[in-house]
């Protein structure tokens, strides 16, 4: 049977960029897709590419999204075949996968045991721990601030307050001393109950200038689980990813297989299924750590669908639907070079604001070996609701000296008017000497915050970018010089 016939209709349980990505892949597979959506994303471009859409409602738009029982009755109520819940939201909540699977509908996901025990950040600690996992010092128990900082003190500072149930950077807050303890505690609480409906946190040995590179696993129903490499997130603010890339520059042949095979070790040891990611953290030594596992797809998964050629939410559906997996590990090959880049509404000149606004001129980069995953529309406002990520886009080229130029390109290319983005930002870490040479940690933007900063214009310059914006617009171009009606419908002419 096809696809299709398996799994005819699919509602996604998120919005944005990530609920039209999974929409394309299904309109490829001649699958049905629902929408849910607040008031607020009513004329959202995933909301119309839906076959059909049903709003949602809540006293804020982000508890909405986060309703388990409204989603899974609309869910029943649209006779739909599998939930998709993209990432973030409800992507690794037990309950809603255990919910969805007690509605007699498929959950595009592992079970809600394995999302139990690996999307648990401090029981996927002891899990791994079993299995002789290399793990960075923590604390054993999500317990009260009191046992916690005690805990802490046994580590050592500097240490980070992280979210039990989280991931996306979220909840996160570094520690360097006692008397910062108490507050980067009820931050890290506070978050940790917005963001994920949990407020248990635990807390990590904080490493200087380590490297972030997670690894891609995909599991079946029939005992097979295959690694599509790894992809390297080291550079970061407010330890949230900011950059993307796969493979990872500069990483040793034994490095690489050593961190790719410990994590086919971790899913198949919890008899994982579906798509998953384990991320390492690598220290200046070399020596790599378990940090945790993203039971979901993850935000940068395009890079890596670049380079392999394998659609990943493809996957998941064939999966989900019993199949095995179609191809072995010797079978997937890897071509050529990816990165991605998050596009933000924020202000980078004042440390990462969010920003807000209107978008009034959208203009989206194109070309060989550029994509562009967004949900963005003119006319659309960008609230505080949400998560400031607007849009990704990802470069591809034969090797990462290609896929740089690339993307600086496509960057450069890239116009979002009417909110404040950090396109600009992101063209200038492109640039950058050290990133060009692969010399990237985790505090690379912290380390190189002024080159990276914008150049200061005055205003005479200022008003000669706007006139040249102004001119390079299309619209703008056929209001100023197109001929006027009746006069274009005469031709060549002029005055007696």
């Amino acid at each position: 049977m096809s696809l299709a016939e398996l799994i005819p209709k699919v509602l996604i349980a998120n919005r944005g960029e990530i609920a039209l990505r999974i929409i394309r892949t299904c309109q490829k597979l001649d699958i049905q897709t629902v929408a849910i959506y607040h008031d607020i994303d009513r004329k959202s471009p995933y909301v119309l590419c839906a076959d059909e859409a049903c709003e949602i409602r809540g006293d804020t738009p982000t508890n909405a999204y986060l309703d388990i029982a409204q989603i899974v009755r609309v869910a029943a109520e649209y006779d739909v075949s599998a939930v998709h819940p993209g990432y973030g939201f409800l992507a690794e909540n037990s309950l809603f996968a255990a919910a969805v699977a007690a509605a007699g509908i498929r959950f595009v996901g592992p079970g809600p045991e394995a999302i139990r025990l690996l999307g648990d950040k401090v029981e996927a600690r002891e899990f791994v721990r079993q299995h002789a996992v290399p793990l960075a010092p923590s604390t054993s128990s999500d317990g009260s601030e009191a046992e916690l900082l005690e805990q802490a003190r046994e580590i050592g500072f500097p240490i980070l307050i992280k979210a039990a149930a989280g991931g996306g950077g979220k909840g996160m807050h570094i520690v360097h001393a006692d008397h910062e303890f108490k507050s980067a505690y009820a931050l890290a609480t506070s978050e940790a109950q917005r963001y994920f409906g949990d407020p248990r946190v635990y807390c990590e040995k904080y490493l200087a200038r380590p490297r972030h590179i997670e690894v891609q696993i995909l599991a079946d129903e029939h005992g097979h689980c295959v690694h599509l490499g790894e992809r390297e997130c080291s550079v970061q603010r407010r330890f949230q990813k900011v950059f993307e890339e796969s493979p990872a520059p500069g990483l040793s042949a034994d490095l690489r297989k050593r961190m790719c095979d410990t994590a086919v070790t971790i899913a198949m040891a919890a008899n994982y299924t579906n798509a998953g990611t384990v991320e390492f953290i690598v220290g200046e030594d070399g020596e790599f750590y378990f940090l945790e596992m993203n039971t979901r797809l993850q935000v940068e998964h395009p890079v890596t669908e670049m380079v392999t050629g394998i659609d990943l939410v493809e996957a998941q559906l064939q999966v989900t639907a019993g199949k095995p997996l179609a191809y072995t590990q010797d079978q997937i090959t890897h071509n050529g070079h990816a990165i991605e880049m998050r596009i933000c509404a924020e202000d980078t000149e004042a440390d990462f604001m969010p920003a807000i606004g209107e978008i009034h001129v959208l203009r989206d980069a194109q070309g060989v070996g550029v994509r562009l995953d967004s949900g963005l529309a003119e006319g659309m406002s960008v609230t505080s609701a949400f998560d400031p990520m607007l849009a990704k886009l990802i470069a591809h080229g034969a090797d990462r000296e290609s896929a740089i130029e690339i993307a600086h390109r496509a960057i450069r290319e890239q116009v979002i008017l009417g909110v404040t983005t950090n396109c600009g930002f992101l063209g200038r870490v492109l640039a950058h000497p050290a990133f060009r040479a692969g010399a990237i940690h985790t505090h690379f933007i912290d380390e190189h915050r002024d080159a990276l900063r914008r150049p200061k214009l005055d205003q005479n310059c200022t008003a000669e970018l706007v006139v040249m914006a102004a001119f390079n617009d299309p619209e703008f171009q056929r209001l100023t010089f197109d001929t006027p009606q009746p006069h274009a419908a005469m031709g060549a002419w002029r005055n007696a």
